[in-house]
């Protein structure tokens, strides 16, 4: 396992939000641990995932699981974001440890359930050609007004305190 992704992940939560007004959600909940996994979308024309987010009230694992999926997911089409593996989320932490292998699989869960929620919605025809163009032009917009991420200052180190990094 990458503990300096799995750190970093954790730190920047890339894609932990609840998304206002998304096509389609999905959410799963695990009985086991009692961790919950939201998933929302937003699809443009030709079925890009044009942004993803994701709420979990999950440890640090969820979390981390959770970011990467955004990662892979964002920008495929939909069924090819369905076709994403369990193996392929373990592989871009560069594996998990053996008490946390189901991690993938429940995010996989939410993820694919917001995607089921959206090819219903479309095939109903409660999303139309026309929202896809607007979520492909708005996706666009929110891309172009992002501010540069710079690193934040290190913070002045306390005598009372002890800072501890896994790498």
């Amino acid at each position: 396992m990458n503990f300096a992704k799995f750190q970093q992940l954790v730190e920047q939560r890339a894609g932990f939000r609840t998304m206002e007004q998304p096509m389609a959600s999905g959410e799963y909940f695990s009985d086991s641990c009692g961790d919950m996994y939201t998933y929302y979308i937003k699809v443009g024309p030709g079925d890009v995932i044009e942004d993803v987010s994701y709420f979990t009230t999950g440890c640090g694992f969820g979390t981390a699981t959770c970011s990467l999926l955004v990662d892979l997911a964002h920008g495929k089409t939909v069924d090819q974001a369905y076709a994403i593996s369990e193996a392929e989320i373990e592989a871009a932490l560069d594996g998990y440890p053996e008490k946390k292998k189901d991690y993938p699989g429940r995010s996989l869960a939410a993820l694919r359930t917001a995607i089921d929620d959206y090819k219903a919605k479309r095939a109903s025809g409660a999303i139309t050609d026309a929202m896809l163009a607007q979520a492909r032009d708005e996706a666009a917009a929110s891309r172009a007004a992002m501010p540069v991420a710079t690193a934040p200052p290190a913070p002045a180190p306390d005598p009372e305190k002890l800072l501890i990094k896994l790498h």
